[in-house]
């Protein structure tokens, strides 16, 4: 149970991070827009190990050769154009939006790509069926959207006092272009 646990902790860290830029930028609590992140967090979290366990017997190789690729490149792409966009004139339109649904899907796809990890490492550590993951899954997806509940609503409250010494979605490109990095060398170097 509590390596369970850890593994939610661990998984829900990007979730957490990334919900506290989206407060950050949306400066105020929203709650429609906190729960549809917070799901999707949630459930993306939890569905990327099941992902990861299904495709193991026949693509593990090819899956481990690219999952840290494709989460480096889409949250590069978005944290780098987010730091571009923070230094646009304010009447500019922003290009990151976390009320956006889009924005949120490919914020929730992008953090849980190394989940696909978790996924296969329980396929190799005798996870035999679908009713052996549920409670693992049930931890990793409740964890990681109270997880992003609770960084959404940080941001939110300490956002406009943020947002006055800084810029947010600098703050907020920096950051996930520092996940994207950090899932990379984790990979890279072991």
């Amino acid at each position: 149970m509590l390596e369970n646990i850890l593994i939610a902790l661990a998984l829900a860290m990007d979730c957490f991070a990334v919900s506290v830029v989206c407060g950050v930028i949306v400066r105020r609590y929203q709650a429609g827009i906190l729960l549809r992140l917070a799901f999707f967090f949630g459930f993306f979290q939890a569905l990327m190990p099941v992902i990861g366990w299904f495709l193991t017997s026949r693509f593990s190789e090819y899956l481990q050769a690219v999952d840290h690729w494709v989460a480096f490149s889409m949250l590069g792409f978005i944290g780098g154009k987010m730091i571009l966009d923070s230094f646009k004139k304010e009447e500019e339109d922003k290009s990151m939006n976390p009320r956006d649904l889009r924005t949120q899907l490919l914020l929730a796809v992008a953090t849980s790509i190394d989940a696909l990890a978790v996924g296969i490492s329980y396929a190799c550590t005798g996870y035999d069926t679908f009713a052996q993951l549920s409670v693992p899954l049930l931890y990793i997806g409740l964890v990681s959207f109270g997880m992003s509940l609770l960084g959404f609503w940080l941001g939110a409250r300490f956002g406009e006092t943020v947002n006055r010494k800084m810029r947010p979605e600098l703050l907020g490109g920096i950051i996930l272009v520092g996940i994207g990095v950090k899932i990379l060398l984790e990979h890279l170097l072991g």
